[in-house]
């Protein structure tokens, strides 16, 4: 079994509060928006969000790995801009992984913006299943292109919340 720690900070120019409320409070509407190629789908199964909810990602057929997975919320703390889940079904669970965990900081950024820094994967390989380097570096890369998709930073939201912002640009 090989424990993996993923983490790395990503810069925008949009505040932390805008990146807190796109992604944790309207991720379920803003992934299928931002990266339609990537992701079909995401419904609650379970609660709205908070500790406790279980959300559902369905995946387009790009993704040959698998179709879905499930997440289950395990902290929301909006004051500190904190949020955690794991992976309970779907996904790299029962195939390469036996347990996966997700933090997100968002924390602002002196003289305005913010960054999504110690975006913290962690995963536990099944037994005999060696470390991938080419998968750590396709995460980082796909938590990259959701902050920056198509050139902005972030999309706007699907309920016109937030700003359409070209990467570089003042919000």
């Amino acid at each position: 079994m090989v424990v993996v720690s993923i983490s790395h900070d990503i810069e925008t120019p949009l505040e932390a509060k805008t990146l807190w409320n796109a992604f944790v409070k309207d991720g379920h509407n803003l992934l299928p928006k931002q990266a339609p190629e990537l992701f079909a789908s995401v419904t609650f199964l379970q609660g709205e969000g908070g500790v406790g909810s279980i959300k559902q990602i369905n995946f387009t057929p790009a993704n040959k790995d698998f179709s879905y997975g499930k997440e289950e919320v395990e902290e929301v703390e909006e004051e500190k801009l904190l949020y955690r889940f794991s992976h309970v079904e779907g996904g790299l669970i029962g195939k390469k992984v036996s347990s996966a965990t997700y933090e997100y900081k968002y924390t602002p950024k002196a003289g305005g913006g913010g960054i999504c820094s110690s975006v913290v994967v962690n995963f536990d390989s099944l037994p005999g299943v060696p470390e991938d380097e080419e998968k750590v570096k396709e995460i980082k890369e796909i938590t990259n292109s959701l902050v920056f998709a198509k050139g902005q930073t972030p999309l706007c939201s699907p309920r016109g919340k937030l700003p359409c912002v070209r990467q570089g640009a003042s919000v």
